[in-house]
């Protein structure tokens, strides 16, 4: 079975969701990938939890995995004529 490595922090600046990983890569994506995190405030985005497969934000319903994040995956409610 293989295994997404695990986050270890995350952060943001205006327009993009960096995320360290435990092997060392930080991957950079850009918040219009993922609509709630976009229109969060900016205390909606650093209120969130780390977990073993991802990242998960209480206030506004939204979870992520790194897995999805290394394979390049936004949020399923993007549409595909959205900024990326």
């Amino acid at each position: 079975m293989i295994t997404s490595p695990e986050p270890i922090a995350a952060r943001f600046d205006d327009d993009n969701m960096w995320v360290e990983l435990e092997d060392g890569r930080t991957i950079g994506v850009p918040l219009a990938w993922f609509p709630r995190l976009f229109h969060a405030t900016k205390s909606q985005r650093e209120a969130f939890e780390l977990s073993r497969c991802g990242i998960h934000w209480a206030d506004i319903d939204e979870d992520i995995s790194i897995a999805g994040l290394i394979a390049g995956r936004g949020d399923s409610l993007r549409t595909s004529g959205a900024a990326a």
